[in-house]
This record gives structure tokens, sequence and C-alpha cells, in this order.
């Protein structure tokens, strides 16, 4: 008998309340605030629209040294009938251990019969498994240091949105550039225009992360990349991320149809060495004022 849509949300549900009794401290579990309610909708009139696929990130210690690790789970409507996407970082994995990790980490979970919740499962195996991957990690890092130092690459990302005015979206943005260490700025309104800039991976994750499961009128219209044998410091156009919110025209407040005063973008992109950055995001070339 072929399982429904209903199903599997239930069971996700479910799996939901399992974590929560396993990760009952503040920031061990997180997903977002609406996520569940949309979800129980659903359940009570399946006839409406899907909710959006649940999403959510345990934070484990693991070793003695409780070394943090991250699970982020994004879980398609129809798990566990279908494999949950899963991924494991950690700040103190290099890229390579990081990518190894996952790779072992899939292959346990494929080993697994579908139909079975996972997720429990692949935290057990990140507590059991990631000690050697921490330790190799550290091994490596202590060898680099003591090697010529290699070339970095900054990277700086430019992304174009029809509006930005949500508060827990504004939040997941600066919260995500914050955890990876990014700077540049988010402008609220309409349009919305997000920079990073940072290590390219970090830049990557931040565009990953940020654009699922449900931001459909979004792009990214222009990337940067830039190598030094320094730090990427140095390259760093902005110093820390910020919050931009210019004054709208007409001075409507913060309505959904009011157009942000683009004239205060570009003089501040110009002020940051990015002008010619104004043409690619809207097509046309940026005009100041002579007030």
């Amino acid at each position: 008998m072929a399982v429904t849509v209903k199903e599997c949300l239930e069971l996700q549900l479910l799996e939901v309340e399992m974590l929560l009794s396993m990760f009952p401290k503040r920031g061990e579990f997180s997903l977002d605030e609406d996520a569940v309610p949309s979800i129980q909708r659903y359940l009570r009139n399946a006839d409406g629209a899907l909710p959006p696929q649940l999403e959510y990130r345990i934070a484990l210690d693991v070793g003695e040294a409780k070394v943090k690790v991250e699970l982020q789970v994004l879980l398609p409507h129809m798990y566990p009938q279908v494999a949950p996407q899963l991924f494991a970082r950690s700040d103190a994995l290099h890229r390579q251990q990081q990518l190894q990790l996952n790779t072992h980490l899939a292959s346990h979970i494929s080993s697994l019969d579908l139909g079975d919740l996972c997720v429990c499962e692949a935290v057990q195996w990140l507590k059991d498994n990631s000690l050697p991957f921490l330790e190799n990690s550290k091994a490596s890092s202590e060898c680099a240091s003591k090697e010529v130092r290699v070339k970095e690459m900054l990277r700086r990302m430019w992304i174009y949105s029809h509006h930005i005015y949500r508060q827990e979206l504004r939040k997941k943005i600066f919260d995500c550039a914050k955890k990876l260490n990014l700077t540049g700025f988010c402008l609220t309104g309409k349009p919305g225009v997000i920079c990073v800039e940072g290590l390219r991976e970090n830049c990557e994750e931040f565009w990953r992360v940020i654009r699922y499961p449900n931001w459909k009128h979004i792009s990214c219209k222009h990337v940067e990349n830039v190598e030094t044998e320094g730090s990427i410091d140095n390259l760093r156009l902005f110093h820390g991320f910020e919050d931009l919110q210019f004054q709208a025209h007409g001075d409507y407040g913060l309505r959904n149809d009011y157009h942000m005063d683009l004239g205060q973008f570009l003089e501040f992109l110009k002020q940051h060495q990015s002008g010619h950055i104004f043409q690619i995001l809207f097509g046309v070339e940026g005009k100041l004022s002579d007030n």
C-alpha cells in the first residue's frame, strides 16, 4: 500500500518530538518557529498547499573536549520514504575533512532501510564517528602552520532579491553571516540586495543556506574572487555585516509597495569601491544627484 505525504509528515513531526526530548537545552535544536505549525495546519486540511520542507539544525558536543559539530537537516516531503538531506559541519574541520565526514555519513545513511526514521541514527553516528576526523584536522593544522603560507581566496557575492521584508528571514541572513565570519550588508526593502565576502567555502555555504527551502525570487548576480598570500581580511571592503535601510521614496514607511532610494544605495556602493555593481544589479548605470 502506497504511503502518503500526510503519513510521512506525521512521522517527521514524531521524530522532531523525539529530538526535542534528546536536545532540550537552548541552542541544541534549532528550527523556524512556524515550521511545525505549518505542517500541523496542512495535516488538518490536506487539500491545501504543501507546507515548506522541514529544516532544522542540531548542535552536538563530540569527545571529551566537547568540540561542536552541527548537523543540518532538510527533509523532503516524502521522507522517510526517500532519503533526507544531511550535512555535518564544524569550525574545527578543514574543508577536506568535512567532505570526508559527510561522505561517510551519507554512506551509512544509505545503508539503512527506506521508510525508517534516520535522523536520530545520523546523530548517534556523528557522536560515535566524528572524533577521528577532528583529530586528523588538528594534526593537519599543526603541520600546515610549519609550512610556507599558502594563498587564500576571498570571495565576494552580490545577491539580488525582488524584496526582503520578513523579520525571520532577515534574522536567518544575519545569523548565518555572523556564523560564517562574512562581512558585507543586507539592504532591506524593495528591491533587496545582499553582499557577503569571506572565504570561498563560507560564501558558498551562506548561499546554500539562505536560498533553501523556498526562497524563489533570489539570484546571485555577480561573484568576485581575489587571491592573496596574506590574510583575506586585508581585501575586505566591509568591516562588519551591516543592516541597510535607506529612506523610501514618499516616506511610506515599511510597506510592501515601497521602493528604496537607490540614489542613497549607489552612494553607499561608491563609498565602498563598488559603484560598478549598480549596473550589474539593476541593468542601468547609476548616477548621483547634484545635491
